[in-house]
């Protein structure tokens, strides 16, 4: 039976922002003031670090024919049909939706896909596309497999699958005889793409209900750093390492209160993910010094490269490594901070015992965020991996490759990182946290109130029940 005004029988509440966290004003006042510093020192960061208005020439890649921006417009696929290859209407525009096919039949060597125009110049005209299957071609690399009937009729190698009804986007392109030619440019791709992210924010507020939408608001505020402050600065030149960094702290800070709010808990898994990314920043300059990578082995890194060669390529992969450690980090911490305060609450005795608890705890967190962060990167380098099986290389040879590699130091230092996040923040965690058996050492704090003394019950013939627990 619970004692008035005590709660359960335990004494504490299972709301973590119910729960006292006194410990003496030293430890209290080093991490609220060395977080200070580190907000100023962001914000500082922030202002010299901060991106002109100057515009930047376009990639060449991303160039349409008269040097400007791609123009594209909507349209949907209204026919399909097998015919020859080469067809001169293709790109051409005409009102109607019947275009001649020269050897139209059903095993045709190219997809003509004729496209009703949704916007644009031409809205309600139509265009036609021509896609190449693989009858187009002349052959095949020594030793392939040969292809069976199905693949003969499949799209070549990089061209889209279209069908009936598709909705697309169509390149503009000036013409030879100058008028106005399409070519297929992408998918439609945002009514789906709204569809799963209002999937993704019902899902994460239902179950985590105001915190989860906080958590979401956070989630913007990251995407707009990265977009209004992270990519302009370095390609106007600024460090890259020197903005991940300012762009993680300053995401950190705002995330980690938004979602879990103000209190002594949230800033020791702050300050405990900090000090990690510090380590993390660290850990991934050596990898990257000491496996000599490169980081050439992606065409998006050459193409870049060659646009802009006074972009610091080693330092642009540095600086992916430390913000591709945020949210493993964020959510190593944010666990062990929870579990220190907890168990404090749950009754532990000493800090030390709530310290080694907390660690128990946190060992099975290290190996399933381990297992997690080496599937993401095996998982995004499956592609590679699939090429390189059929190399007819040592595996020695082939996981030393500079694309491998990159994704091998990335496991290396996320992992050590994570490792090394546990104790480091369960060690802030417990020092902030008041034991059963602490007294309270803040000014201005009381002592817990001491247990009421037991009462008997008289009953008849001078016996007494129990003392009321």
């Amino acid at each position: 039976m619970s004692h008035p005004g005590r709660g359960h029988g335990h004494g504490h509440s299972h709301n973590l922002s119910e729960i006292p966290a006194v410990l003496s004003p030293l430890a209290r006042w080093f991490v609220i003031a060395t977080l200070s510093v580190i907000g100023v020192g962001v914000v500082v960061g922030a202002v010299v670090l901060w991106p002109s208005d100057g515009e930047h020439s376009i990639p060449m890649q991303f160039r349409s024919a008269d040097g400007g921006s791609i123009q594209t417009v909507d349209a949907h696929v209204v026919d399909t049909q097998r015919a020859d290859c080469l067809n001169p209407l293709t790109g051409t525009v005409q009102d109607g939706a019947e275009f001649q096919l020269p050897g139209a039949s059903p095993t045709g060597p190219c997809i003509a896909a004729t496209v009703q125009l949704d916007d644009g110049d031409d809205r309600g005209r139509h265009t036609l596309l021509e896609i190449p299957t693989n009858r187009a071609q002349s052959g095949s690399e020594p030793g392939a497999l040969a292809p069976s009937a199905d693949q003969l009729d499949q799209p070549q190698a990089g061209q889209p699958t279209l069908a009936v009804g598709d909705k697309i986007r169509l390149s503009v392109v000036p013409g030879p005889d100058g008028n106005t030619r399409y070519t297929f440019f992408d998918y439609q791709r945002t009514i789906p793409t709204i569809i799963w992210a209002l999937l993704f924010v019902g899902a994460v507020v239902l179950v985590a209900a105001w915190r989860g939408l906080r958590s979401i608001i956070g989630l913007v505020f990251a995407f707009l750093v990265l977009g209004i402050f992270t990519l302009p600065a370095i390609l106007d030149g600024k460090s890259p390492v020197a903005v991940a960094v300012v762009s993680s702290a300053a995401i950190l800070f705002v995330v980690l209160y938004l979602a879990h709010g103000i209190s002594l808990r949230t800033s020791s898994a702050l300050l405990g993910t900090l000090m990690s990314l510090v380590l993390a920043g660290v850990l991934s300059w050596l990898s990257i010094e000491t496996m000599h990578i490169t980081g050439l082995s992606g065409d998006q890194t050459v193409n870049l490269q060659v646009y802009q060669s006074s972009i610091s390529i080693s330092g642009l992969l540095l600086a992916g490594f430390i913000i591709g450690t945020l949210g493993v980090l964020n959510d190593v911490t944010i666990t062990q901070a929870s579990a220190a305060f907890e168990l404090a609450a749950a009754g532990e005795p000493t800090r030390l015992a709530t310290f080694r608890a907390a660690m128990r705890v946190g060992r099975d967190h290290i190996a399933s965020t381990v297992y997690t962060l080496v599937f993401a990167y095996a998982g995004s380098a499956l592609p590679l991996l699939l090429l390189f099986s059929v190399a007819q290389q040592p595996f020695g040879s082939l996981v030393t490759t500079d694309a491998i590699a990159v994704e091998l130091a990335r496991s290396f230092v996320g992992g050590i990182a994570i490792a090394l996040s546990v104790p480091l923040t369960t060690v802030i965690a417990a020092a902030l946290t008041r034991p059963a058996g602490a007294t309270p050492a803040g000014p201005g704090s009381e002592p817990p109130p001491p247990p009421p003394a037991p009462t008997a019950t008289p009953r008849p013939g001078g016996r007494h029940a129990r003392p009321d627990l």
